[in-house]
């Protein structure tokens, strides 16, 4: 049990790491959507999880990457985007996903409109002097859309399956 909440605990963790991560360099490292996706079967195994919901997660995760990669092969999401969605959906499984797109489409929506919108104005001095957010602030940049993907599954995984095998 205490191997499993610490397990637990590590992918909320990674989750704000890639958050951050995103906000400050606009990228998404592999190795942190790798964590994401090696902590699953170790989780799975520690808690419990029957044979059929380990197979629907990762047919969950790898169904979310088919479509993610092809969503940044069109160019609409980054690449560390894509591999971060299909690494959370993967922990999400079936049972919560499309809420789990649903609000990340949203929280993604209102980060994106606020940045351009802020984008239109000129930066307090202060400011100027970090590059990262020089970095944000320039209409070139994309959006940092990590922050919607890791802030979403920290607001779902408290109402996945996941969730029932610590009890």
């Amino acid at each position: 049990m205490i191997g499993t909440l610490i397990l637990l605990g590590l992918f909320p963790l990674l989750c704000i790491y890639a958050c951050f991560s995103d906000l400050f360099t606009m990228r998404i490292s592999n190795r942190v959507c790798l964590a994401i996706t090696a902590l699953f079967p170790f989780f799975a195994l520690s808690s419990g999880m029957d044979l059929t919901t380990v197979g629907m997660h990762f047919l969950t995760g790898f169904i979310v990457l088919v479509i993610s990669f092809s969503l940044f092969a069109t160019g609409w999401i980054g690449g560390g985007d894509a591999k971060l969605v299909a690494a959370i959906g993967l922990w999400i499984g079936t049972g919560q996903i499309w809420e789990y797109i649903a609000i990340s489409f949203i929280l993604g929506g209102v980060i994106t409109v606020a940045l351009l919108a802020l984008r239109q104005y000129p930066l307090p001095a202060f400011a100027t002097k970090q590059g990262w957010i020089m970095h944000l602030h320039d209409k070139k940049t994309g959006v940092p859309y990590g922050i919607a993907l890791g802030s979403t599954s920290l607001i779902i995984l408290p109402h996945s399956d996941v969730w029932r095998f610590l009890i």
